[in-house]
């Protein structure tokens, strides 16, 4: 797959079937304005049409001192309740199209994720963070509340009381209480957090794409529904990858006691 050259966003491939997206605007501590929000949306959108050979992604921020402080506020002064509602439209339809992406993506934060920059870290899978990260949702203290999954998202992943503290405070909190609270799943050197993420894309990578796929769909739709209409859920995604040639590669590398090849077919 070739993307195109955004402008805010800087696309790589550091291994097979791996892609690393940085938010690209360091100057501002990669906050997000309208032109990010539709490059956004668009590559989560052509990930989701057809990843091609991208099997895992990782996101981060350009630089060591942000991952992404939110939207840009600068571009939101005077603007309009209709401007305003219709960049954040956009920005919705964006976040979304993260949410639901097919492929598995790890968020490495590596600085602070304030605002819409930590509903954009919880929009992903699971979350790397340096230790010298910060958190914040500080929307009530400027008038709004989270509008990109927030509010949804944090108390899934670290129960509602907490959430409730943390969105109503406004306060910042660290990448050690986050990983105390199990909002972050591994806590990394200042610097490493990018290496570690595509290590684990990495291994990712090397496991059949169509079942890690049915894997998080399961998991992301089965986690929203009574227990044992969860269970025929999963059954239905199993069942989908019985004839597949990497189910059959799988079985055949196993007894022949070698690295299984998968194809994603």
């Amino acid at each position: 797959m070739t993307l195109p050259q955004y402008q805010t966003l800087l696309c790589e491939t550091p291994f097979d079937h791996v892609l690393l997206v940085r938010l690209n605007r360091p100057a501002v501590r990669n906050a997000f304005n309208t032109a990010m929000g539709s490059e956004l949306l668009d590559l989560w959108t052509r990930l989701t049409d057809d990843a091609d050979e991208y099997r895992c992604a990782v996101l981060t921020g350009a630089g060591d001192q942000a991952f992404c402080a939110g939207a840009d506020l600068k571009e939101r002064n005077g603007m309009t309740r209709d401007a305003w509602r219709a960049q954040h439209e956009l920005f919705e339809r964006a976040f979304w199209a993260l949410g639901d992406l097919p492929l598995p993506i790890i968020a490495a934060v590596n600085g602070a994720a304030y605002a819409g920059g930590c509903e954009l870290a919880l929009m992903c899978d699971f979350i790397y963070a340096a230790r010298t990260a910060r958190f914040a949702l500080t929307e009530t203290s400027l008038g709004i509340i989270p509008g990109a999954g927030g509010t949804q998202n944090l108390p899934r992943a670290i129960g509602e009381r907490r959430a409730k503290e943390i969105i109503m405070t406004a306060k910042p909190f660290s990448a050690e209480e986050a990983a105390a609270w199990g909002m972050i799943n591994c806590l990394c050197e200042p610097g490493e957090v990018v290496s570690v993420a595509l290590a684990a894309a990495n291994t990712i990578a090397a496991n059949a794409p169509l079942a890690v796929r049915q894997a998080k769909k399961s998991i992301r739709y089965g986690g929203q529904m009574e227990i044992r209409t969860a269970y025929r859920f999963e059954v239905e995604a199993y069942n989908h990858l019985v004839d597949t040639d990497d189910r059959r590669e799988g079985i055949a590398a196993f007894n022949e006691k070698r690295k299984a090849q998968f194809k994603g077919r």
